[in-house]
C-alpha cells in the first residue's frame, strides 16, 4: 500500500474505518486487510464501534502480516459521546479517564502501542475547554512514554484546531472530520492543517457527498479514466492533500477504493471535483 510521511512516520495513505459495524467488525476488518487496507481506523466507544471485534480480526492477520505493516488508529471519546458501556471509571479525573480509555484499547486490539490517539471530539461546541486540556495532556504523556506515536483530533472547528495548535506541547499530528463537499470540502480546516504540518483525515467522504457522486462534471471524469465515481473521489481526496477514510461493507468496494493510485486528475478535473458539492 502506498504510504505518506507523517511527522518521520509512515502512515498508509489510505484507512478503513469501522464505526457502525457492531457483530461484523470482525470479518469486514479481515477482509478489509485482505482486501490491501493496512491502516485501520476504530474508537474505544462502544455505542459506536465494537473495538474488540477489531482486535479479534487482527489476531486473526492476513498471511505473514506483521504488527510494524499496520498502522492503528482509535480514539478517547468523552463521556457525552458514550452509553453504557464505558471503557473507564466516570467518576475518575479526565487524566485518569485517558489512561484507563488507552489501557481497554490494548487490550482490545491485542497490542502493546497505538500508532494514533485521536481526541474524539471536543468536550463543548465552542472553542476548547478545561476538559479538553486535561485529555489532551493526557494523551501528550502517552505519546512521550513511547506508548502512542501520533496524536490527533476529530470532529473539530478551525477555532478548536487553532486553540489546540497553541496549546498543545506534542503537535497534534491529524485532523478527523466528517467533509463536506458543500463547505469547501472542510477548507478552513483543511488549510489549518497544511499551515500546521497537520494531516487531514477525511470521512464520509461518499456519503456526506451524494450529490458529488451524480455529478454530471464527475461523472464524465470517471468514464474518461474507467473509473467509478467514488474512485474520483477519492483520487481528488489524496490529491488535494486529504488521507480518505472508507468504512464500506462491500468487499468488491474495498478493492475499488485502493485501486487509485494508476491514474491522477488534471488541474481541471480537481476543480470540477472541487466545485461539485456548490449548491
Amino acid at each position: 500500500m502506498t504510504t505518506i510521511d507523517v511527522r518521520g512516520i509512515r502512515v498508509p495513505a489510505f484507512l478503513y474505518g469501522t464505526a457502525w459495524k457492531e457483530d461484523a467488525t470482525e470479518p469486514l476488518v479481515f477482509g478489509a486487510l485482505a482486501a490491501g487496507f493496512r491502516g485501520i481506523d476504530t474508537a474505544n466507544q462502544r455505542k459506536h464501534y465494537h473495538e474488540a471485534g477489531v482486535g479479534a480480526a487482527l489476531a486473526r492477520k492476513v498471511g505473514a502480516l506483521r504488527r510494524d505493516e499496520l498502522f492503528i488508529q482509535t480514539k478517547f471519546t468523552f463521556q457525552d459521546g458514550q452509553d453504557h458501556r464505558l471503557p473507564y471509571d466516570p467518576e475518575a479525573p479526565i487524566a485518569a479517564q485517558v489512561a484507563q480509555s488507552f489501557q481497554s484499547s490494548l487490550e482490545h486490539l491485542g497490542v502493546d502501542k497505538i500508532d494514533s490517539l485521536v481526541l474524539h471530539g471536543p468536550s463543548q461546541r465552542e472553542g476548547l475547554g478545561a476538559d479538553d486540556h486535561e485529555a489532551w495532556r493526557a494523551m501528550e504523556a502517552l505519546a512521550v512514554s513511547g506508548r502512542v506515536a501520533l496524536l490527533g483530533i476529530s470532529n473539530a472547528t478551525a477555532r478548536q484546531v487553532s486553540e489546540l495548535v497553541a496549546f498543545a506541547r506534542v503537535a497534534p499530528a491529524f485532523v478527523q472530520n466528517r467533509c463536506y463537499a458543500e463547505r469547501a470540502w472542510d477548507g478552513p480546516v483543511r488549510e489549518l492543517c497544511a499551515d500546521h504540518g497537520m494531516v487531514y483525515q477525511g470521512f464520509s467522504l461518499l456519503t456526506a457527498n451524494r450529490q458529488v457522486l451524480d455529478h454530471p462534471g464527475v461523472r464524465a471524469i470517471a468514464k474518461q479514466h474507467g473509473k467509478t465515481p467514488a474512485q474520483v473521489v477519492f483520487r481528488f481526496s489524496r490529491q488535494v492533500g486529504m488521507l480518505p477514510l472508507t468504512g464500506t461493507k462491500d468487499p468488491a468496494h474495498m478493492k475499488q477504493d485502493l485501486a487509485i493510485e494508476d491514474f491522477e486528475l488534471t488541474a481541471p478535473q480537481v476543480a470540477t471535483v472541487m466545485d461539485a458539492g456548490r449548491r
